[in-house]
């Protein structure tokens, strides 16, 4: 079988064997053809490749790179390709052209929004799936690319033969090679392949080295999400799962505090919030198995401390979400025009910026450092240590059961006693009973079978979208309505401000009774005969471990 001519990756971790490797293939290649350094083509390159900070792109198959003042955009699948046509202004192996789009002014070193981009392909193609997030520079990679000739005995060049050498932050990677086609020599590409292809040293290359890349800088694709994944397995003693969900849940709180700090886009805000507000519930629903590590006032003390972070979050967040909502609701006005907003933008955008470097000073705060220390060090021992005398037979999967059951229970409880009549606080308060049994499962995602699973948290979604579209539009019109007094009092504001606001208001009420409206519907869908079924499936396989 013919190798493909799109790469190969030179084997060895040293330099000496990749030297070693490259005189055996070019002593092969001088057996067939006569090699000719074509001097003119080699040429230095510095190529940096961006994503979100949660690897959206990667996720979707996608590579974003920036080489001399233009971003590349190409599937993963036809990377490794990519990488040696850059070189030579050719297609990718499949025949796809690289999606480009060139770029002014544009410095891969500094976070970037993909809003910030000029109209173009690339811009395109990325900014639903990129957006709110920033794109950031993952890895930066300077190298050579030298290209020799292939001569047949004419002393014609039928094929071509490119080495790339590259380094990241200083050291060097494996050299990679590809053969190049010259027109109406396809045979002489071919054979010039299957002879590297047979050198000693030198293997198919694999994608474009991007892992590589990464495992020379200590990262690997996809190395942050903010799902819980923790480790746990069925049979791991029910204190040291709860202590291994909530070290993942620290860690997810703590790999978002720089990204926060410097302001590089909003999502990290959000899900250091989010961390946040599943370690509460986490300490609430899980607590009292993780032994004697938290025990009684101990326990009391980081609950408090977790709310004293969740409270030093809103403010910011609140403010987050009106702006990053503002285009859709400037484009929703019908009576008021878009730029009657524009003094509601502008404010809302002064007191982000004065809430912003509060919550800087709280999470550069000795308390915020002392309470993350402190709660690392606790779950460590509790994860350790083991778990109290009276729980000691309690596995996870015991405690999945018991502690999901428990918590869609309540939910089932507190919906049924909602009616057309009940007042806003019900729901808002089922809403909270929903999140906790959505973090539960989530905790213990693992232990689930995963259709089973993902039918309880489909049905269960919906309806925390439903509650959600009804409690965020109620938090929305009471923010608006505050906002307008404080702009009001500290000067004049426009009338047609006012005005604006107060469409916005009842745009925000129309869709609040709509989701009201729509309660009773999505609620016996997921507590109704069907999904109380859906559930006993969930959490069938732990009904029998031991207590």
């Amino acid at each position: 079988m013919t190798p493909a001519l799109g790469g190969f990756a030179v084997a060895g971790d040293a330099a000496p064997a990749w030297d070693r490797a490259m005189t055996d293939v070019m002593s092969a290649l001088r057996s067939a053809f006569t090699t000719v350094p074509e001097r003119t083509a080699s040429r230095a390159q510095r190529r940096t490749w961006l994503d979100t900070f949660d690897w959206r792109l990667y996720r979707a198959g996608l590579r974003l790179e920036y080489v001399a003042g233009e971003l590349r955009l190409a599937g993963a699948a036809s990377a490794s390709a990519a990488s040696a046509a850059s070189a030579t202004g050719a297609t990718t192996a499949d025949g796809a052209a690289l999606t480009r789009q060139h770029v002014t002014g544009w410095r891969p070193a500094r976070p970037r929004l993909a809003e910030s981009l000029p109209p173009g392909p690339v811009r395109d193609r990325i900014i639903r799936l990129a957006s709110p997030r920033a794109l950031l520079p993952v890895a930066t990679v300077s190298s050579t690319v030298t290209v020799t000739r292939l001569l047949n005995d004419d002393g014609k060049t039928v094929a071509r033969l490119l080495t790339t050498r590259a380094s990241v932050a200083g050291a060097d990677l494996p050299p990679r090679l590809s053969v190049a086609e010259v027109r109406g020599y396809p045979g002489q590409a071919r054979k010039a392949a299957r002879i590297v292809a047979l050198a000693t040293g030198v293997s198919p290359a694999v994608g474009d080295g991007f892992a590589e890349i990464l495992g020379a800088l200590g990262r690997h694709p996809g190395d942050y999400s903010n799902k819980v994944d923790a480790e746990i397995t069925a049979h791991m003693p029910a204190g040291r799962a709860a202590a291994v969900v909530l070290l993942r849940l620290l860690d997810t709180l703590e790999a978002n505090v720089d990204g926060v700090l410097a302001d590089i886009d909003t999502e990290f805000l959000h899900d250091l919030r989010v961390s946040v507000r599943r370690t509460r519930s986490a300490l609430k629903l899980l607590g009292d198995v993780l032994g004697d590590s938290v025990p009684g006032e101990p326990g009391r003390r980081y609950h408090d401390e977790f709310k004293w972070l969740g409270d030093l979050t809103t403010p910011t967040r609140d403010l987050d979400v009106h702006l990053l909502g503002f285009g859709a609701m400037a484009a929703g006005l019908a009576a008021a025009r878009p730029a009657d907003l524009e003094p509601f933008r502008a404010f809302l955008a002064r007191r982000r910026a004065r809430e912003r470097r509060a919550l800087a000073r709280g999470l550069r705060s000795a308390r915020f450092r002392v309470l993350t220390e402190d709660w690392r060090k606790t779950l460590l021992e509790a994860r350790d240590a083991g778990v109290r005398r009276r729980a000691e037979r309690r596995t996870a999967a015991g405690l999945a059961a018991d502690r999901t059951g428990r918590a869609f229970r309540r939910v089932v409880r507190q919906g049924a006693a909602i009616t057309g009549s009940s007042p806003d606080e019900s729901l808002h308060d089922l809403r909270k009973r929903c999140k906790e049994l959505r973090y539960v499962l989530e905790f213990f995602a693992p232990l689930h079978q995963p259709a089973a699973y993902g039918k309880v948290v489909g049905d269960l979604k919906r309806l925390q979208d439903c509650l959600g579209e009804f409690q965020d539009t109620h938090v929305q019109i009471e923010e608006i309505r505050a906002l307008a007094g404080a702009m009001l009092a500290e000067g004049a504001v426009p009338a047609a401000t006012l005005l604006a606001m107060g469409e916005t208001m009842a745009g925000l009420a129309s869709r609040q009774r709509a989701a009201r409206a729509e309660f009773e519907q999505r609620f016996a869908a997921f507590a109704g005969p069907g999904g109380r079924r859906r559930m006993s499936v969930l959490l069938a396989p732990a009904a029998g471990d031991p207590e």
